[in-house]
């Protein structure tokens, strides 16, 4: 075969380099789909830890609060004298004159007023002369029954006559008996015109003055002075049932008075009612102030400090980490791997914004603050932002 034969076969090898870029294409080509493949692949896989990434809910988690400090528990209370009487006259009558007013110091006994009452007057006379009376009539009596005893001896009379004479004497001495108690009576009355102080205190005021009619007992009329011990008053706080229980027998407080100001009064707690009123949720105490000075004013009121011991064991929260579920009052906590874990809770005492929780949670656990209702025990969170402090308070 001849040169010119081999050159123009049309079956003749392309060159190798040719080859060589044809493969480069190819896996060029290759390599693109795969790199596609893969970018895709990526995307995707993002797209899918993004989406998971968006679903776990972010929380503000808080810490609880532990104060052991003393907590001051502020009241408003009322000052009352240590006794007050309201003194009403006994007798009816004119009033003749008074001899202390508003403000004046007495002692027990001493006259605050005197009544004139002609017409008790009058009776007590009758009475006097009925009793003189009596007395006659028994006297004769007497001698009547001893004369007829003595013929009763002779035979001159018989027993029953005799008998009788006795009884009669007897009736009369009974009738002077009643006549001597109306006597005492009505002198007992007469002494009530003589109004006096019951106890040494001061008058705290006068409803009357000179020639006004004055009308026996307390429905028929008004007081006619009024008499308090001011050297110690009573103070009567309405303590909340929450704090009842803190609130002891023997407790020393602190009292202070808008008249006052600044200056810092002792009492000291007495006694409680011992129940809870149903109109109000609290408890009645009395306290004793010593008032030797006078500078308290019975009638008026004040505010109360009680400094309670706290709970070392209770623990502060926000109420709005506060959840209520079926199972009952709780909080949503989280676990170290970042899980919802809700613990039932004893609350002690509301303060308001916060709330002291009695058990169920320690200053070391992690709350949520705000929870949602969504939340469930098990679900995982992100924690965006850990505070602690007290009572709940949040920090960067």
């Amino acid at each position: 075969m001849s040169s010119h034969d081999i050159q123009t076969s049309p079956h003749r090898r392309a060159p190798a380099h040719l080859k060589l870029k044809a493969l480069i294409a190819v896996l060029i080509a290759l390599g693109v789909v795969g790199w596609g493949i893969a970018s895709r692949a990526r995307d995707k896989t993002a797209l899918v830890s993004l989406t998971q990434e968006k679903l776990v809910p972010t929380v503000q988690t808080i810490q609880p609060a532990n104060r052991p400090d003393a907590q001051i528990l502020t009241l408003p209370g009322t000052l009352q004298a240590y006794y007050s009487a309201s003194v009403y006259a006994r007798v009816s009558g004119y009033l003749k004159h008074w001899s202390v007013d508003i403000g004046a110091p007495v002692k027990s006994g001493q006259l605050l007023a005197e009544i004139e009452t002609p017409e008790l007057d009058q009776q007590l006379k009758q009475s006097e002369a009925n009793l003189a009376t009596a007395l006659a009539n028994e006297r004769l009596t007497e001698i009547t029954s001893r004369r007829w005893q003595h013929l009763l001896v002779s035979d001159s009379v018989s027993q029953q006559e005799a008998d009788e004479k006795g009884g009669d004497y007897e009736a009369k001495k009974a009738l002077v008996d009643a006549a001597r108690a109306d006597v005492e009576r009505l002198r007992a009355l007469e002494s009530f015109k003589r109004i006096s102080a019951p106890f040494d205190g001061v008058v705290t005021a006068r409803k009357t003055d000179i020639g006004a009619l004055i009308n026996a007992g307390h429905d028929a009329g008004h007081e006619l002075f009024t008499v308090a011990d001011v050297r110690r008053l009573r103070l009567y706080v309405n303590v909340p049932q929450s704090y009842a229980n803190q609130v002891q027998v023997g407790m020393k407080v602190q009292l202070q008075v808008p008249e006052r100001p600044g200056q810092t009064f002792s009492a000291l707690l007495a006694d409680n009612s011992r129940s809870v009123s149903e109109n109000s949720g609290t408890v009645l105490i009395e306290l004793e102030v010593d008032n030797a000075n006078g500078q308290l004013l019975p009638g008026g009121y004040g505010n109360v400090r009680f400094d309670l011991a706290r709970d070392v064991h209770a623990v502060q929260v926000p109420a709005s980490a506060l959840a209520f579920r079926k199972e009952g009052l709780s909080v949503a906590t989280v676990t170290q791997d970042n899980r919802v874990a809700y613990r039932s809770i004893q609350i002690s005492r509301d303060l308001g914004s916060m709330v002291e929780v009695a058990s169920g949670l320690s200053t070391a656990d992690r709350i949520i603050d705000n929870p949602p209702d969504s939340l469930e025990d098990g679900d995982r969170v992100r924690v965006a932002q850990a505070t602690a402090g007290p009572g709940g308070e949040k920090k960067s």
